[in-house]
């Protein structure tokens, strides 16, 4: 069971290395990527699932000599929560420094500015979540370290 565990954990850090190397690379160039937000959500979802998994085995007795393994396993999905609050603090962010009071108010302004202003919003998301992923392929890479005695 440790096995299964141990590459649980590496499939969850291949998962977010996907979403977390395209999106540094797309927020590099300045573009924007439709893949990177699918394989960001799917990678979201592979956290879940791998928590749930883990939480099972420990609930089922099967529990790790390392108790670090919980906290590398389990991190991910706050990483997640607060990645997300993240994100959309960002929007804000960019409408802040253009002294623009609120979203509607974009839908006012001349259509480049417009363009640009989404532009900008998306690629901070981007980079928020990006990194955030990255993280995750940390924290999974430690989980399959630390899962001994499953």
């Amino acid at each position: 069971m440790s096995e299964a565990v141990v590459w649980g954990a590496l499939a969850l850090a291949a998962l977010n290395a996907l979403p977390g190397l395209l999106g540094a690379w797309r927020w590099y160039r300045c573009e924007s990527s439709r893949g990177f937000w699918v394989l960001l959500r799917v990678a979201q979802v592979g956290a879940i699932v791998y928590a749930v998994a883990v939480g099972a085995l420990a609930a089922a007795g099967r529990s790790s000599s390392e108790e670090l393994f919980y906290l590398y396993a389990l991190l991910p999905l706050a990483i997640g929560f607060v990645a997300e609050q993240l994100r959309v603090a960002s929007a804000q962010t960019i409408l802040d420094q253009r002294e623009i009071p609120n979203a509607q108010a974009v839908g006012e302004l001349p259509e480049d500015e417009q363009k640009e202003i989404v532009a900008l919003i998306v690629r901070r998301e981007m980079g928020v979540m990006a990194l955030s992923a990255l993280v995750v392929v940390v924290l999974a890479l430690r989980a399959a370290e630390t899962a001994h005695g499953l």
